[in-house]
């Protein structure tokens, strides 16, 4: 079947847009073909439509949430609602013909929206959805890997009523997957809406590459000397992602050797905290390399020649990770060291103490702060490589037996099956 994969944005190295790149690999080699629909893609993607109103960074979909979403009113001050919907109504016609034009072009057969009925930071690709959905009846897997009343940011809103509708919408071609089981008590709890789990997944049945010439100068590029030790931290730049963790971790091993790699972006949700975190690391004299511009969701080499690597290269030299998230849909970053066989400090986040941390993982665990035990089993974990060894190996065991392709496969043919095709 062809699946249609629909999101405001699948490309780079969110969270979503990887998740969906593995979904897109488990779904072909079960026979199915994936296409995607998106504000932006990147050029490795799957056949697809770019559609660049659907970007949550689009001027207009901008416009619209900054009226959907005000930071604070002035006492006894109403908002414009007309207007406000007045916007939101002609956006989301237009993203409903796009749709249309999606589905015939690549005779979709189960749309696949990822995080688009979840998440409102494209509400016009919302409704959209949600209409398109409902007038067609087309099957529907609507992947929900953040809820939108799990974020502060959207807990004001001045239209309420298009949020219970559309994100999620409950509709009889719907069915909803959600990535953890948090999620899937609160869906029930707040809306009555059952959802499948598919939690986050790696391909552990593959090896992982071997290092070699490509990435033989990642250190030199990124200023390392052959015995620095690679801090690595492989997040986006957001404050749910709790980094501030990782630097006082680094400074508490109080080893010059020791730097903290960053290899995400920010600008997500603006450059404010990076700069916070470039503050905080130089008061408290650790080297922090924010090196986003060097890594890639693959590899690639520009007209001047400069490199970027893939994640991969940055895992293969790594000494150590950092994952000290502060609140995550489910930890992808977390599944990537597992597979890299790295030993890692985490932050004991809901979803981690729910899913994951009870199934007998094995890493230096914090919570909410950094304490002089955890600091000084990051340096065993540094200086022992009998006690790294056996971490990671158990711990890749675990993610085999739970959190591999063939679990995921196996789950998305039970969900497709129930769908009227």
């Amino acid at each position: 079947m062809n699946i249609g994969f629909v999101s405001t944005r699948l490309a780079g190295t969110d969270g979503v847009s990887l998740e969906t790149a593995k979904l897109v690999t488990i779904l072909r080699r079960i026979g199915h073909q994936p296409f995607y629909c998106a504000g932006e893609l990147d050029p490795t993607s799957p056949p697809g439509m770019v559609v660049p109103e659907m970007h949550f960074a689009h001027p207009e979909t901008k416009r619209i949430q900054r009226k959907a979403f005000p930071p604070r009113r002035q006492p006894g001050a109403a908002p414009d609602l007309g207007d406000l919907r007045e916007h939101i109504k002609p956006a989301a016609d237009e993203l409903k013909a796009a749709l249309a034009t999606f589905v015939d072009r690549f005779a979709i057969d189960i749309l696949f929206p990822q995080n688009a009925l979840a998440i409102p930071m494209h509400i016009p690709l919302g409704v959209a959805l949600t209409e398109f959905i409902a007038e067609t009846g087309i099957p529907t897997i609507a992947h929900h890997h953040d809820l939108y009343w799990e974020r502060a940011r959207f807990a004001t809103t001045v239209v309420p009523d298009i949020l219970d509708r559309c994100f999620p919408p409950d509709l009889p071609s719907v069915r909803h997957v959600v990535i953890s089981s948090l999620a899937q008590e609160s869906l029930l709890r707040r809306r009555g809406i059952s959802a499948w789990l598919l939690p986050n997944v790696h391909d552990f049945e593959t090896p992982p590459p071997a290092p070699d010439s490509f990435s033989g100068d990642l250190r030199r590029v990124i200023e390392l000397t052959p015995d620095d030790r690679l801090i690595l931290q492989p997040t986006r730049v957001v404050p749910r992602k709790g980094i501030e963790l990782a630097i006082e971790t680094v400074r508490r091993l109080g080893d010059p050797g020791c730097k903290l790699v960053i290899t995400h972006h920010a600008g997500d949700e603006g450059m404010g905290y990076l700069y916070q975190l470039q503050d905080m690391a130089k008061r408290a004299g650790v080297d922090l390399r924010y090196v986003a511009d060097r890594f890639d969701v693959a590899r690639r080499v520009a007209p001047d020649g400069a490199k970027a690597y893939s994640l991969a290269d940055a895992y293969l030299h790594a000494d150590f990770v950092t994952s000290p998230s502060l609140i995550a849909g489910f930890g992808n970053a977390l599944l990537e060291t597992i597979y890299f066989r790295l030993p890692a400090l985490v932050n004991r986040y809901p979803v981690y103490t729910a899913d994951i941390g009870p199934m007998g993982f094995n890493f230096v665990e914090i919570e909410g702060e950094v304490t002089d035990e955890a600091v000084a089993r990051v340096r065993r974990l540094l200086d022992d490589a009998e006690e790294r060894q056996a971490m990671v190996e158990r711990n890749f065991a675990l993610a085999l037996e739970h959190f591999s392709y063939s679990v995921a496969g196996a789950r998305l043919q039970e969900i497709m099956a129930t769908l009227a095709l």
